[in-house]
């Protein structure tokens, strides 16, 4: 792979490519990227969806907005480190191109700003309840009427792929979605391979899937746009990650692992002095102890070395990438950044009592549990309304139901897995709390 086809200006939709040479300094495309992803509905629901805990009423813990957010700040830092290095040792980038060290940090920041955009309400446990719902729920009733590969799509129901969905899905007059740079498409795409095979391997680009049936065609455009390499062949063809997409991972894998900690500390799941040590023994090396100790404050210590260890873990990402960097562009690099570095052991020790106090907490644990709740009965009651309007047997609830669809969800369409498809996407992008909402009107909980 190469970077001047890996930094691609072409904006899905477009007919033709665009030079960098020709750029407004002044609105970058790359800069539009995070402009036209900041200020999308899809974006802006994140402010109610689940970091840590569901339905927090604390101001102080991350939702899913706060931590895109912040991600995108690590990712624009790490994408300029490297950026500077690369334009050292490709000049020809700058001289013939007209790249820029700050282009590398924008393509970051605005796949990092939309990485968790397809996420649906409840955060992990909500994709696990769509996915049981078509599994093992009623949604099984479908299986014989879909391919193999979309009906996988369904039980294994993927923010990843989602994501991907929401940002390049065609509307009647909107073509392209947010009609986003290819670069930062394919800097989205952690895992760049279908549902099905699944024929896991250790590498991190086949922990997951990110392509639908539904965007199977556009991933494969923004492929060959970028001259991702590909690999496998028949039906199991799989291509190589985005080379920016390990910076945009490690953005990710930094400020879940300091952040959550910190949100685990100030709820009170994990005892201050406790914490503390953990955070310290990671930043040791770049510690100034008279500074940490005249801090009088919990919030000023703790900020302190969260801001100490965040940065810490971006200069050590950097160095990783840029001494891989030619294994990565060949896709001879199978692991995430953060694996290889050398404070592995003090980001295993911060994760593992995260799991312990944060994740598996009862709070936590509780919430996930009325999470499956109201997705798998938004789901059946919506499907089984559209479906019943495909088999001409509706009832006046179901006709009430479908009064409740935003105009923008086709449930008329006769190709069942677009179907099921729109109506899953569109309880994706409920926040938590609508979709809490939502059930309780539907089950007259509050009237």
């Amino acid at each position: 792979m190469n970077w001047e086809q890996l930094l691609s200006l072409k904006r899905y939709g477009d007919t033709h490519k665009r030079l960098r040479k020709e750029q407004d300094e002044t609105r970058l495309g790359f800069e539009v990227d995070y402009d036209r992803i900041i200020f999308s509905s899809a974006f802006r629901s994140l402010q109610d969806k689940t970091q840590v805990v569901p339905l927090s009423k604390t101001d102080f813990v991350h939702t899913r907005l706060t931590h895109s957010l912040e991600v995108s700040v690590v990712g624009r830092s790490l994408g300029r480190s490297v950026g500077k290095k690369l334009l050292e040792k490709y000049p020809h980038l700058k001289e013939v191109h007209g790249f820029q060290f700050n282009d590398f940090g924008a393509i970051v920041a605005a796949a990092a700003l939309a990485h968790d955009i397809g996420n649906p309400p409840f955060g992990h446990s909500g994709e696990k309840a769509i996915g049981e719902y078509f599994k093992i729920g009623n949604g099984i009733q479908f299986q014989s009427q879909l391919t193999p590969k979309e009906y996988q799509d369904l039980c294994d129901f993927e923010g990843n792929a989602n994501g991907f969905k929401i940002l390049t899905e065609n509307r009647k007059g909107v073509d392209g979605s947010l009609r986003l740079s290819y670069a930062t498409l394919g800097a989205f795409m952690k895992y760049p391979k279908q549902s099905l095979p699944k024929k896991p391997t250790k590498h991190i680009s086949d922990k997951k899937y990110g392509i639908f049936q539904s965007e199977k065609a556009a991933f494969t455009d923004v492929a060959n746009e970028l001259g991702l390499k590909t690999y496998g062949e028949g039906d199991d063809i799989r291509y190589v990650r985005h080379p920016l997409t390990f910076l945009v991972e490690a953005a990710d894998d930094i400020c879940y692992t300091i952040i959550d900690f910190e949100d685990g500390i100030n709820l009170g799941l994990i005892q201050e002095e406790y914490a503390l040590e953990y955070l310290i023994n990671l930043v040791r090396d770049n510690i100034q102890t008279e500074k940490y100790n005249s801090l009088q404050y919990r919030e000023d210590r703790l900020s302190y070395l969260r801001a100490l260890s965040i940065n810490t873990l971006i200069n050590d990402a950097a160095r990783i990438f840029l001494e891989n960097e030619e294994a990565i562009c060949k896709g001879d690099f199978s692991v995430g950044l953060m694996e290889k570095s050398k404070y592995k052991a003090q980001i295993d020790d911060i994760i593992k009592i995260s799991i312990e106090k944060i994740y598996q907490s009862k709070e936590v644990i509780e919430k996930e549990i009325t999470g499956y709740r109201v997705l798998q009965h938004l789901l059946d009651t919506f499907i089984t309304a559209t479906t019943n309007y495909h088999n001409d047997s509706l009832s006046n609830y179901d006709k009430l139901i479908l009064k409740v669809l935003p105009e923008t969800v086709d449930y008329s369409t006769d190709d069942l897995y677009k179907r099921l498809m729109n109506i899953t996407n569109f309880i994706s992008r409920l926040s938590d709390s609508k979709a809490v909402f939502l059930f309780n009107k539907l089950t007259a909980k509050t009237l």
